[in-house]
């Protein structure tokens, strides 16, 4: 069945005859324009050996595409509301199932192995722009089911994902998801493609998930809080942010000197230090900050 969704006439007769009420609460915002779902679906390099995950499904316009192209889609959708809808919109596009309830508290690699499948898989969602970071990062601590990850975001948020260092858009969240996966923008999306318009534009990412971290550290976890501090604000050194960020018990003295043991200037702000260097950094830093630890523990044996 080809898809037929994206228009504007024919979604606001899909919303019509279900009686259904868009949500701003869900972020819903639905493709009129087919060369948007068509690029998304192209981005994605869909073909009939692909199962799909996708978010939000919706209405079912982006649905549509993906079940033209993949051989499964698996669509989780929180809004119950959509059930008459997405069966309406879906009928003939026999090889998609609908996933009822929220992704941030879905387990992952039980929906798919529940549903007969085998990682890894191609995630595509448009995201809802207000939880688009905490489902983003959620789906790259578990890289290793999927294969790729083409989502479309708010356009500044796609800009920051690719983001290189030194650049003004380079940030926490460059840093997070280039540990993970090798970003590219694909295409940008204006707010007219859209009903109702959302008041920004939008930027499609598509995601290449890697087979292991990009970088390896110490600990993940505390590499993670020491990007994080960099950021929060870069206008500070990133002796004094780091040294300010107080989860991470690091003092300006250890900042500095971790810096200068990196070969780098202690009044180096964080947006030009790439990931080697973070991860450098941070197990410097942790061997600074969990020296008593490791002694008690060999105390301990």
């Amino acid at each position: 069945m080809k898809p037929y969704l994206a228009d504007p006439g024919k979604t606001k007769e899909l919303l019509a005859r279900h009686d259904f009420l868009i949500k701003k609460g869900y972020g819903q915002n639905f493709l009129i324009d087919p060369s948007v779902p068509e690029g998304i679906a192209a981005a994605a390099g869909l073909g009939p050996d692909d199962t799909v995950l996708e978010i939000g499904p919706g209405i079912g316009t982006l649905t549509q595409y993906l079940a033209a192209s993949a051989g499964r889609v698996i669509a989780v959708e929180i809004d119950r509301k959509l059930e008459p809808v997405l069966a309406d919109s879906l009928k003939g596009f026999d090889n998609v199932s609908i996933v009822w309830g929220d992704i941030l508290k879905q387990d992952i690699p039980a929906l798919l192995a529940g549903s007969g499948v085998t990682p890894p898989v191609k995630v595509v969602a448009n995201l809802p722009y207000y939880i688009t970071s905490p489902i983003l990062m959620g789906l790259l601590k578990q890289a290793r089911l999927f294969s790729s990850l083409t989502v479309m975001v708010q356009a500044e948020v796609g800009e920051r994902m690719a983001a290189a260092p030194g650049s003004k858009t380079y940030g926490y969240l460059s840093v997070s998801v280039q540990y993970s996966a090798r970003p590219r923008l694909v295409m940008s999306v204006p707010p007219h493609a859209f009903l109702p318009q959302p008041k920004v534009s939008s930027a499609v990412v598509r995601l290449d998930a890697l087979d292991g971290p990009a970088v390896r550290c110490r600990n993940e976890n505390f590499m993670s809080a020491v990007s994080k501090a960099a950021f929060l604000q870069r206008r500070k050194t990133l002796a004094n942010a780091l040294a300010g960020y107080h989860p991470l018990g690091v003092t300006r003295e250890q900042a500095e000197e971790a810096l200068t043991a990196l070969g780098l200037d202690p009044r180096i702000r964080g947006e030009r230090l790439g990931l080697a260097e973070f991860a450098a950094l941070s197990d410097i830093l942790w061997d600074m900050t969990h020296a008593n630890d490791q002694e008690q523990k060999e105390i301990s044996l």
